[in-house]
């Protein structure tokens, strides 16, 4: 059965209405229904006003008369008409008027909070408390100890069944203990059905064993990327690695976040109207200088050094003018502090107005802090990716900036399956 709506006058009423005779059901001038359509009894057909009813004995003959309807009226339901409902089996015509639905069953595009996971072990608990605080989400509750003959024993204390994950894990001093650390609680993790886990370095130890120095040496790096993977990572989520091809290392997704926005936005902070140079303490560290210089619109400068044995380092010579200029040195990493110290010692002897350091990840072994203390440089700025000790913390011309916000939105974005490359633009 059928019922439409259609406007007036195209009924008996509204063709009489107008001061016409009626020509039937369908009129002279529009052609009939097919005669394997047309009703077994025209009795039954009926017109009421602005509704044209007639009976339907099966499916097939519905999509049919829905055609006739569309030829006649111009369409298969004019606008403000009521729904067409035919019911083969009734044999009579059901109309009803076209319902809006309700505004909550709209299918909008509604960008959820994404539920994550933050487990941290004890390389680094401020910088995990910090990214957690930037998250507005807790960190699980996860016990990590050791036994009498120092055994690392983890255990997760709450249900992580189905969700996504994140170990936050820096490989810093001592490297290979927070490494088991991190292998143990991504364990741990697979085995209590976390969904995904990504493990987050913010600082990847074995990272300078990159390649072979010599024969029958070992790639150290390629080596720790491989018990991350297997232990069960699904991701992993890093900070200026020392070197961009350890990416390739990991069989699963890398992402290698840069500290450069952070540490840009201080310079323009703390060196606004000033002449500034970024200076490289190394041929090697080019390619990083040249970025965060294009990025603040200053000269680079290249110090050529030559280093006679592991840990120590000697100034040749300096690549640019540097003559009255606020000197700004960036490196990835600062271990005994004698680069940085000899190249402020060359970069001064060359004319530079003050030496300022900038480095990511503050190693600081041995007497480091103590060299840089009583070096010329102005002041030493790391990052907060390796926890800082009591004697950076009260060393006069060292400041620590926290990338915090940095690891937060990345982990966010990456929850989110965003964009963490956006960062960067």
């Amino acid at each position: 059965m059928l019922g439409h709506a259609c406007p007036a006058p195209c009924g008996v009423e509204g063709q009489e209405a107008a001061g016409r005779p009626s020509p039937g059901v369908f009129g002279p001038d529009r052609p009939p229904f097919p005669a394997v359509l047309r009703p077994a009894q025209p009795a039954m057909a009926k017109i009421t006003t602005g509704i044209v009813l007639f009976p339907c004995d099966s499916a097939a003959n519905s999509r049919a008369i829905k055609n006739s309807v569309r030829f006649r009226y111009g369409c298969a339901q004019p606008r403000g008409a009521g729904v067409v409902h035919i019911r083969p089996a009734m044999g009579l015509p059901v109309a009803r008027r076209r319902q809006r639905r309700p505004d909550h069953t709209n299918r909008m595009a509604v960008r959820m909070k994404p539920s994550i996971k933050l487990v941290a072990g004890n390389s680094n608990r401020q910088l995990a408390e910090a990214i957690a605080s930037y998250l507005e989400s807790p960190l699980a509750v996860c016990q990590v100890k050791r036994f009498a003959d120092m055994e690392v024993f983890v255990e997760i204390q709450e249900n992580v069944r189905g969700e996504d994950v994140f170990v936050i894990q820096s490989t810093s001093y001592p490297a290979n203990d927070h490494l088991m650390e991190l292998l143990i609680i991504i364990d741990a993790l697979r085995r209590s059905s976390a969904r995904r886990v990504t493990a987050v370095l913010p600082y990847f130890g074995y990272a300078r064993q990159d390649r072979k120095p010599g024969p029958r040496t070992p790639i150290s790096s390629k080596l720790v990327a491989n018990l991350i993977t297997r232990a069960g990572a699904d991701r992993v989520l890093t900070l200026d690695l020392h070197a961009g091809q350890i990416q390739g290392f990991f069989d699963i997704p890398t992402d290698n976040l840069y500290a450069a926005p952070v540490m840009v936005r201080d310079i323009k902070e703390r060196f606004a109207g000033e002449e500034v140079m970024v200076v490289s303490p190394d041929v090697g560290g080019v390619v990083r200088a040249r970025a965060l210089a294009k990025r603040i619109d200053a000269q680079l400068a290249i110090v050529d050094k030559r280093r006679e044995r592991p840990g120590e380092s000697e100034v040749m010579n300096i690549i640019g003018d540097v003559k009255g200029r606020s000197c700004i040195l960036i490196d990835d990493i600062v271990d005994s502090g004698g680069t940085l110290c000899n190249a402020a010692e060359a970069l001064l002897k060359q004319g530079a107005k003050e030496v300022t350091a900038y480095c990511t990840h503050g190693v600081l072994s041995g007497g480091a802090v103590a060299r840089i203390a009583s070096s010329r440089l102005k002041e030493m700025v790391i990052t907060d990716s390796i926890q800082p000790t009591e004697a950076v913390r009260v060393a006069q011309n060292f400041r620590v900036l926290s990338i915090a916000p940095l690891i937060g939105e990345a982990i966010g974005r990456t929850a989110s399956e965003s964009s963490v490359s956006s960062l960067f633009d």
